[in-house]
């Protein structure tokens, strides 16, 4: 007879596994490029060690798109320009993600496993795709499934070295961008797009460095944090020497890019490498303040337009320092205290208005150089293929640059988690991830790490993956926002002669403790050439930064007169490496056992970070960064002198290291009822940075609340899946609409509406109000979002609407306020959005018309000047002009989009940073990584199968040539199967020997699987209750969850077939958790 075919191997995504199909490549362009595209390991390995317990037990997913591999050469390249064709694992989580946007409604945890990767420990023996060693005392096994590396040293040392391999692996050209940029030296490395160009210089005003800084950080480690210092060193080297060791073994397989941009073959690694790029992660995600300066600019213009004491006022009630009314992450009536201004801010140092003037850090321009760095709109999809391998269709694949335009220093990511007391399984549930954009291939990458003092899976940063920075290890879960509380303050330094003569704005010298000292001059001279990537004619420029030991210049000006420098200084800078330690602990099973351990680890970080972190009792929070000590006298808000007296506590001008606020001081709390972030103010108290004027009545971490909130109000629990359902419905509001547009509407609705126009749009903006105010499509084959012609109205409105309500704040405080904060952040092709806006100033404002209360002080209504009949007609009358705009103006073209395509204009963009690009995604502001986590058990408890080795029976068996008896599937071997006659009904049965208390079955089915069945469970052998039932099976792994039962004996009756041949298994497996 014939049996039904074995699958080749079962793609193991999450906890339900299905068979996968391949296509066929093309014949000779797939062995061309396979031959060019396999690097050089070491020799393959038979076996694998065994996976450690992971106490998630099935219920930790994760999912990051587009893919795991970013790597490709240059003939993958040449396939994909001419064929369209990816290799392996480029692309294979972009759809898993992006259909999320149309099947969350409804939720179970059943329903997650087409839309997130199990993350457990380990590869199932089916989803093993390679197992090799690059020195023998590591083992990276790649899983078929997303081709993630599984990274397992019997040395602490061996585990880094492999963690370095694994990683150039997957993303040696992005490891190439980050450590260039994090030197300035992107243009000479990937081109001199004007993007790059931008972005370069915007860095390095952030954190310029010579290569004895960098080094520098590193060579400090073991003297500042002693053996865990040490530690990291070694760490950092062996992942080091494992990068070489890729790129000494790859021969000619490196990624195609060097050959397109016209670089050497990738040159060897060092520690300063790791440093720089750290520092570009600090720069970028983890730092906050450093706005003094447009702070101080804006105050100015509003003393000058209502007088200094109604001037400040006003200005503070846009500064949201601490605004009463803004939503928090910490809400159980706990404040943390921090940046608040002194009652006499004697050090303040106001500059004279009209005196400022930025200080240049590029100079020297030549050729491409003299243009402006505005990025072009380039087209950055897939093209329809040319048919043809030719290298000009690599012609100008980086003319865009590597970076998005307006892609820089920014907080995102967010995070819901929900306290077991409102969870159906009375285990806390998670929810979150880091917002890092979108990149073709992924700033980040997927990783498992286990060897000693190290076991985790999660993701790390290219070039920075010796450690798992966000995911999970064996019993607990951790994850991150961006805080951006204020690390960074600006001072106003005198400037000098040395011979004592008069100084001007001019000066090279300045006042430092009583000493006349010069301005150390940083320099990069940087210069490009085009290529066949980037055809950006030839050009260069030198970037020049002015340091000073209270940091780096950023503008010159006068203070009552007199001549000075405005300088940055960053707590952090020149200590971004030390955060490691906090990594290091977050990584090490022996250092986390609690909530309590969790804390004392991240406040080892000293970027500004919100960490969360969950295990089977505890939900928890704690904000890092290390939070500089400010003497009395020293404004957080505003440019304070250099002088001593003004200095951070403790502070150390040549080591940049200070006294930072204790602990206890950071906001944190411990199970409160349920926790969210989405980069919102931490804890009451705890003031926005000086640069931050968001933290108001209005912020886009409310979605989560209210939906949160709504749950546990009305009663019904938590899963798994809930939680996921109230992320992703959050994940397609605009917060205009949601938080806005309802007061907007009261105002227009305040009295009859006459004109036709006005009424049609106010009908159409309360129908998209009342539908929920998303942006989205219908289903995934639609184009057009549901209430089109309402959003685009909004979008047209916008912009009219803030100018029109503040009129009455003249152009120059006006203009000097939106530098301080853009007054819109709609939807884009980066993904995050409704970050940074002024819908909280328009909502208060409006309220205030309205005669709602309002707890914010606000010492002018700007709406009509307070009167509603005016404010109606301001409304009015820019909402009229906006029905007037064309789709095709509030949608311009680009080289991707039609004028007026809506839906194309929000789509998107994974941003190129290599040679392969991805499709356009439908818009979701989501993170880009992201997991769902409900650990059920910790160490300690007892998680093995109950099932393995006992006694096991069925109501028939395949004897003969397919011999496949009943104890078969509880022997714990993988390739035995129980194989029933063909008929139904059948059952398989085992006696677990004595009464235990169950929660879980997990049922490894061959291709004869069952579509219905029924899990029951009995104490006696006699009397049989039903704890799970389902008539949707599909094969693979299925996992029966239920309350907890005593039980002897469990039964799996299947009640219908998916084939025509009988059930059969590999596993039966029965846990107590």
């Amino acid at each position: 007879m014939t049996r039904p075919r074995r699958p080749a191997f079962r793609g193991h995504t999450t906890r339900r596994t299905r068979a996968r199909t391949t296509t066929a490549a093309l014949a000779v362009g797939a062995l061309l490029a396979l031959a060019l595209s396999t690097p050089s390991q070491a020799e393959p390995l038979a076996t694998q060690a065994a996976a450690p317990t992971d106490y998630c037990v099935g219920q930790c997913a994760d999912i990051l798109p587009p893919g795991q591999n970013g790597n490709a050469t240059f003939t993958d390249l040449l396939l994909f320009k001419g064929f369209g064709t990816r290799p392996p694992h480029f692309s294979d989580t972009v759809k898993p993600y992006e259909r999320l946007v149309w099947n969350s409604q409804g939720m179970t945890d059943d329903g997650l496993d087409p839309y997130y990767d199990d993350s457990s420990f380990g590869v199932k023996p089916g989803d093993v795709a390679s197992t090799y060693s690059p020195r023998p005392d590591v083992t990276i096994v790649r899983d078929k499934s997303r081709g993630i590396p599984h990274i397992t040293g019997t040395t602490r040392e061996g585990t880094m070295f492999g963690a370095g391999y694994a990683g150039a692996q997957d993303r040696l050209f992005v490891m190439d961008v980050f450590r260039h940029l994090g030197r300035g030296q992107l243009t000479p490395f990937a081109g001199g797009a004007a993007a790059n160009r931008a972005f370069e210089q915007e860095f390095w005003r952030t954190a310029p460095y010579t290569e004895a800084d960098l080094q520098r950080q590193f060579d400090n480690a073991d003297e500042l944090y002693g053996a865990d210092g040490l530690k990291m060193q070694k760490d950092i080297q062996a992942w080091v020497d494992g990068v070489n060791y890729y790129i000494n073994t790859v021969g000619i397989a490196y990624p195609g890019e060097y050959v397109a941009l016209g670089l050497p073959t990738p040159q060897p690694w060092k520690v300063t490498d790791v440093v720089a790029t750290a520092a570009v992660v600090a720069g970028i995600f983890g730092t906050g303040g450093g706005g003094e300066m447009a702070s101080a600019l804006a105050l100015l213009e509003a003393q000058a337009k209502y007088g200094v004491a109604q001037g400040t006022k006003v200005w503070e009630s846009f500064r949201s320092q601490n605004d009463p009314e803004a939503p928090t992450t910490v809400h159980n009536g706990t404040t943390f205290p921090y940046g608040t201004t002194s009652a006499n801010p004697a050090g303040r140092a106001m500059p004279d208005r009209g005196s400022v003037t930025p200080e240049p850090e590029v100079v020297d321009q030549t050729g491409s150089a003299t243009t402006a760095t505005v990025a072009p709109k380039s087209s950055t999809g897939i093209k329809p293929p040319n048919k043809t391998q030719s290298k000009e269709s690599l012609h100008g694949i980086f003319n865009g640059g590597v970076f998005p335009e307006g892609f820089g220093p920014k907080g995102m990511s967010n995070a819901l988690m929900v306290s077991g007391r409102y969870t159906e399984s009375g285990n806390p549930v998670a929810v979150y991830g880091p917002q890092t954009g979108y990149f073709a291939p992924q700033l980040l990458l997927r990783q498992e790490l286990q060897g000693p003092g190290v076991s985790s899976r999660g993701i790390a940063f290219a070039g920075l993956n010796f450690y798992t920075l966000i995911g999970h290890g064996a019993d607990y879960s951790w994850s991150a926002t961006s805080a951006g509380q204020d690390i960074t303050d600006t001072y106003a330094v005198p400037l000098c002669e040395p011979d004592g003569s008069t100084p001007t704005k001019a000066s090279t010298y300045y006042v430092f403790r009583g000493q006349c000292l010069p301005i150390e001059k940083l320099e990069r001279h940087n210069a490009w050439y085009s290529s066949l990537g980037s055809s950006e004619p030839a050009g260069s420029y030198t970037l020049v930064a002015q340091r000073t030991k209270l940091g780096i210049v950023t503008h010159r000006g006068t203070v009552g007169g007199k001549p000075v420098l405005f300088t940055s200084n960053r707590s952090t800078y020149g200590n971004e490496a030390g955060s490691a330690l906090g990594f290091m602990q977050l990584n090490d099973p022996d250092r986390i056992h609690s909530a309590a351990d969790f804390k004392s680890a991240a406040s080892n970080i000293g970027y500004t970070f919100n960490w969360f972190y969950t295990d089977k009792t505890d939900i928890a929070y704690f904000n890092s960064g290390d939070n500089p000590v400010r003497p009395d006298g020293a404004d957080p808000n505003l440019p304070t002198w250099g002088y001593p007296q003004y200095e951070w506590q403790g502070w150390n001008p040549d080591t940049n290291r200070a006294t930072y606020t204790p602990v206890a001081q950071h906001p944190q709390v411990v199970n409160q009822d349920y926790l969210t972030s989405w980069n919102n103010k931490q804890a009451p108290g705890f003031s926005a940075a000086d640069g931050n004027f968001g933290y108001n009545s209005v912020y886009r971490s409310q979605p989560l609340d209210d939906r949160i909130k709504s749950v546990i109000s009305s009663g019904q629990k938590f899963t798994r899946g809930k939680l996921v359902e109230a992320m992703e419905s959050a994940a397609t509001v605009d917060l205009r609409g949601d938080e806005v547009l309802p007061y907007l509407l009261r105002v227009l609705k305040s009295a009859p509406i006459t004109d036709p126009a006005v009424a049609d749009a106010v009908a159409k903006l309360q129908a998209w109000q009342a539908a929920g105010s998303h942006r989205k499509t219908p289903n995934e084959a639609s184009k057009t979002y549901d209430h089109a012609e309402a959003i685009r109205i909004l979008d047209a409105w916008w912009p009219l609407l803030v100018p029109a309500e503040f009129q009455g704040l003249g152009p120059d405080l006006y203009n000097a306020l939106v530098r301080t904060q853009k007054i819109d952040e709609r939807p884009s092709a980066q993904g995050s959005a409704f970050q940074n806006g002024w819908w909280g100033f328009v909502q208060r404002d409006l309220r205030k018309v309205l005669g709602d209360p309002v707890k914010t002080a606000q010492p002018v209504t700007f709406c009509g000047g307070g009167s509603l009949a005016a404010c109606r007609s301001v409304l009015s009358d820019s909402l009229l002009a906006a029905t007037r705009v064309p789709a095709t103006t509030t949608y311009p073209a680009t080289a991707d989009c039609a004028a007026g395509d809506q839906f194309c204009a929000d789509q998107i963009v994974h941003q190129p940073m290599g040679g392969i690009t991805q499709d356009r995604m439908a818009w979701v502001n989501r993170p880009t990584y992201q997991q769902v986590v409900e650990f059920p058990a910790r160490r300690g408890d007892d998680v093995s199968n109950l099932a393995l080795g006992k006694t096991a029976t069925a109501s028939s068996a395949e004897t003969g040539w397919f011999n496949s008896p009943p104890p078969n599937a509880v022997d714990g071997n993988p390739t035995t199967r129980w194989a029933s006659n063909w008929s139904d009904p059948q059952w398989l049965k085992v006696d677990l020997g004595s009464e235990q208390s169950i929660r879980r079955v997990v049922l490894n089915w061959e291709a004869a699987y069952a579509t219905a069945y029924r899990v029951e469970v009995s104490r006696d052998n006699v009397n049989w209750q039903q704890v799970f039932a389902t008539s949707n099976g599909d094969g693979g792994e299925d996992v029966a969850r239920f309350g907890a039962t005593p039980a002897r004996y469990v039964r799996v009756t299947g009640t219908q077939r998916a084939t025509s041949y009988g059930y059969s298994l590999y596993e039966l497996q029965v846990f107590r958790q």
